[in-house]
């Protein structure tokens, strides 16, 4: 299911005629039930194509049906068929076929249209939401208080016109700080800060996210109030915005109890799950010591200023404003770098499309010490080891240990040399036996030769040679040595 979902927005990456498939979406988006044929299609996307907005040749008919097939079997668009008057075969095929737009693939074009007109800059914090959902919370419980008591429609209506609207709104603020937070995060991690940006984030950081989060911590605890308040009639409230719809229906926000369960987890805490209002002050901490961070790295004088940013800002400008040719000399001379001739064939492209100019295609990493000081060298020494006498004595310990316990299972191998059949081993002997006994049968060539292996500390000596099956006991179990004879020695 999530593999077919994800589908739907293959057509915004497509290698292929990408700005078609967007603007057969938006036509289809643009009104309420959009019922259309190829040919309706083919005549609205003849406009486009004359300004420019999408390829010559994308109206011609059979290319817009082959990209509205290819939208189908995406699962943004269903196929449907009405009874149409035509003038010949053709016209009947093209007319009859007709198209609409399925309800996901809505969400998706309604998201990207509103994706591509959102600004790079920061996202103001809907601050005055908070009184209006505390407000809304005291006059949902009147409203419940009066419902229950007159179960009527009107009633019925005006408490669900309450939840929604409290829902929406609640909604719309953690949208808004969601966006702002992850705006603070893009800019306060950056290695290296102009001296205005540093300006304009101060006053950002110190002046407005200071009121974002007094206002926050002034409204969260009514608001928390209110919300345990209301856990008790939670049950009636579901009860009374029940609705006989089915299953299926995705219903409004505030209708089911995690509906209710993610609004309090948003202001209240949670043994083990802290709130979005504890990780909302955790995140601003942050972004000021980063903040501050940047700011000492600019004013200090061992740093890595003065940097190279601004220089690689004029070149990119320079890119930016030069044509074709001019791009070419300014980049030969940026860079030392000129045409090349190759003597052997080339290699097989495997990164970006090859006809995508170099200015579309990956955008690669500068590091710091090439963007502040232009050096591509490496830099930094090994790092001093460190004398750790507690870790040594441990480990120490933990070898002595480990010799003791081998000698223990080398002695009872020792003993048990003369009488090796008769004897039983502990686990720890049997691996001893089992660790000589690969050596010394790693020696042989065949399974009439003879091999021999020894414990170096202690000498104790296995040897194997052809002969009768030796059976070796232990806790663990019978190992038993086909047409093969074992012997211990000291």
């Amino acid at each position: 299911m999530e593999h077919k979902r994800l589908k739907l927005y293959a057509y915004l990456d497509a290698r292929d005629h990408q700005r078609t498939y967007l603007a057969i979406m938006r036509l289809f988006t643009s009104t309420l039930l959009a019922d259309l044929s190829a040919g309706e299609v083919a005549g609205a996307l003849a406009g486009q194509e004359r300004e420019g907005r999408v390829e010559p040749g994308e109206s011609r008919i059979e290319n817009v049906i082959n990209r509205l097939k290819q939208l189908v079997e995406w699962g943004n668009l269903v196929q449907g068929r009405r009874e149409v008057v035509a003038a010949s075969i053709a016209e009947f095929q093209h007319g009859s076929v007709r198209y609409q737009v399925s309800k996901l693939a809505v969400r998706v074009q309604r998201d990207v249209d509103e994706l591509l007109r959102v600004p790079e800059g920061a996202r103001e914090v809907s601050r005055e939401l908070l009184p209006a959902i505390e407000r809304g919370l005291n006059e949902l419980g009147g409203s419940l208080s009066v419902a229950l008591l007159n179960e009527g429609d009107k009633t019925k209506e005006l408490l669900a016109e309450r939840v929604t609207t409290l829902f929406l709104q609640h909604a719309e603020l953690a949208a808004t700080v969601r966006d702002f937070y992850a705006y603070l995060g893009q800019v306060v991690t950056r290695n290296h800060l102009a001296p205005d940006e540093i300006a304009g984030f101060r006053n950002l950081l110190v002046e407005y996210i200071q009121r974002v989060v007094e206002d926050v911590l002034k409204y969260t605890p009514p608001i928390a109030e209110a919300l345990a308040g209301f856990t008790k009639a939670r049950t009636e409230l579901l009860r009374l915005l029940s609705t006989d719809l089915g299953a299926s229906v995705e219903r409004a926000r505030g209708r089911t109890p995690e509906d209710w369960q993610e609004l309090t987890d948003w202001f209240v805490d949670r043994p083990g799950r802290p709130s979005q209002v504890t990780a909302l002050r955790e995140a601003t901490a942050r972004a000021i010591g980063s903040l501050l961070a940047s700011v000492k790295r600019a004013t200090s004088g061992g740093g890595l200023l003065p940097g190279r940013r601004a220089e690689l800002l004029k070149l990119a400008s320079w890119f930016d404003n030069s044509t074709r040719e001019e791009a070419h000399e300014i980049y030969a001379a940026a860079f030392g770098l000129y045409s090349a001739r190759h003597l052997s064939p080339a290699p097989e492209h495997d990164s970006d499309n090859e006809r995508t100019p170099w200015r579309d295609g990956p955008v690669c990493d500068v590091t710091v010490s090439v963007r502040s000081r232009g050096d591509r060298g490496a830099r930094g020494r090994p790092s001093r080891i460190l004398d750790d006498p507690m870790t040594e004595q441990s480990l120490l310990a933990e070898a002595r240990e480990a010799d003791e316990i081998r000698a223990r299972h080398v002695a009872e191998l020792t003993k048990a040399a003369g009488n090796l059949e008769n004897t039983t081993l502990t686990h720890g002997a049997l691996e001893v036996f089992c660790e000589l006994l690969t050596l010394a049968m790693a020696q042989r060539d065949s399974p009439q030769d003879s091999g021999s292996a020894s414990d170096p500390v202690r000498g104790l000596k296995l040897e194997i040679a052809h002969g009768t099956t030796t059976q070796i006991k232990s806790a663990a179990g019978t190992l038993t040595l086909h047409d093969a004879t074992v012997a211990l020695k000291q």
